[in-house]
Order: C-alpha cells, then sequence, then structure tokens
C-alpha cells in the first residue's frame, strides 16, 4: 500500500489527513495518509528510515523552509519561492531521492484569482514565514505589488504592525493574513491592524480554516469588506500534491 504523510509541529490543526482519507476511500486508491508530528526538523531523517515505504509528503508549519537543506532536488518554481511544502520521494533500494515542490502557489492563485478587481493592485501580506513566501509569490505572478507586515522589519519592503495607519490601508486593499493568529483554539486573537480603515472595496483573505470564519475575517466583514478563508486553497493545493506525487 502506498503511503503519504504530513510533517509539522504541532498537527491539531491540519485538515490533510482527513481529506486524503477520503478521498483514496471515495476512489477507491489503494494507499493511506498519516500525520508525522516531529517536534524539529532534526527529526525527519530518522523518519526516512524507520518509513522506507513513503512516496510523498506534505509538509506544514513549521518546516516549510527548513525542510529545504534536506531535499535532493526543488522544482524550479520551488525554489524561486524558497519554501516547500510537497515532497516527492522515489526510492533506490533504500536510498530515497526527495524533489521539492510548492503547490501552494497553485492553490492560492486559484482561490484569490476570481475574487480580484480592477482596484485590488496592492496588497499587504501579513507575516513572513513559509506560507509567506508563497503568497508573495502567487502576487508577483498576478501583478499585485505587496508589502510585507511583521512585528520585526527585516526591509524597506517591510512593515511593523505598529506602523500600518489608516493611510496604508487606503491603498492597499487586499489583506492576507499568513501568520496562524487567530487559528484554533486561540480563537479570540486577530492580527493586530487598524481595522476602522478597512472599506467594501477591501479584500480581506486568511489563510487559516479553522476556525472557519477566524476574528480576523469577522471584523473585516464588519466593515462591508469581502473575505475569504483558505480552505479552498488547501483543497487545490492538495489536488495539485497528489499530481505531483504521480507524475
Amino acid at each position: 500500500m502506498k503511503t503519504y504523510g504530513l510533517i509539522g509541529y504541532p498537527l491539531s490543526h491540519s485538515f490533510s489527513q482527513g481529506y486524503f482519507t477520503d478521498k483514496f476511500k471515495n476512489s477507491k486508491i489503494d494507499a493511506r495518509y498519516l500525520n508525522f508530528a516531529i517536534e524539529t526538523i532534526a527529526e525527519f531523517p530518522g523518519l526516512l528510515k524507520q518509513h522506507p515505504y513513503l512516496a510523498g509528503f506534505n509538509v506544514t508549519i513549521p518546516y516549510k523552509q527548513q525542510i529545504v537543506t534536506f531535499l535532493d532536488e526543488l522544482d524550479s518554481e520551488a525554489s524561486e519561492v524558497g519554501a516547500i511544502n510537497v515532497i516527492k520521494i522515489t526510492w533506490n533500494g533504500d536510498k530515497p531521492y526527495l524533489k521539492g515542490y510548492n503547490s501552494d502557489v497553485i492553490g492560492f492563485i486559484g482561490s484569490l484569482e476570481p475574487m480580484l478587481k480592477p482596484y485590488h493592485s496592492k496588497a499587504l501580506i501579513l507575516g513572513t514565514g513559509g506560507a509567506s513566501k508563497a503568497v508573495a509569490h502567487s502576487l508577483l505572478k498576478l501583478g499585485i505589488l505587496y508589502r510585507m507586515v511583521s512585528r520585526n522589519p527585516q526591509g524597506a519592503s517591510h512593515v511593523s504592525y505598529n506602523d500600518l495607519t489608516p493611510d496604508i490601508l487606503s491603498e492597499y486593499k487586499v489583506i492576507i493574513n499568513t501568520s496562524p493568529v487567530g487559528m484554533y483554539p486561540s480563537v479570540d486573537n486577530c492580527p493586530n491592524i487598524p481595522y476602522e480603515a478597512l472599506s467594501d472595496q477591501h479584500l480581506v483573505y486568511d489563510l487559516i480554516y479553522n476556525p472557519q470564519e477566524s476574528l480576523f475575517m469577522k471584523k473585516a466583514a464588519s466593515k462591508g469588506a469581502t473575505v475569504k478563508n483558505g480552505l479552498e486553497m488547501l483543497h487545490l493545493q492538495a489536488e495539485e500534491s497528489w499530481r505531483i506525487w504521480n507524475i
């Protein structure tokens, strides 16, 4: 039986195991999908030794960037993004060959693009982790300028949460939360932005899907903004993962 899995920590928030288990059952595919919660990325090589039948992985928080050093090859787009969320494993005897991909780009573009209006030309990306890399790459492909928002800005293109002003939000009408702030069980938290500056021209996207409507989304919707969570993106990237494992 082919075995696929997910690495990250913690994994209580993940939908992948349920999604693929249902997919395999409904499509009568002889395969299984397991969760591998590893506390540090240093556990990854040992995981492969313990499970020398694995055909592929998804990668989630916090290892989308850390995993790169363990791979033999990167897909060209994944190399540009600098973050990995899909690994295809080819076994040569007991030696695995690992190639990294990023399916988040296809998932995010497919989910966001139908919602864009002509005035959605600039975006703020909240958070600077692995997911933000795929979002930034996607926005460039869509021709949307962006600035990163973080607690500790790293360059001129970054801005701190404390320095966000209503004027900035009036200029940047797409706001994407790529951080885990507000994810279950911390559902009473939300990114610290001036929500009073949001309008019905704003498109507010939260990569979080648990809860289905985060506090970030609720506060934005109360100002008339269009809001969306990351569930469709997850479905699209999961199907792209499956395509990658089978090419």
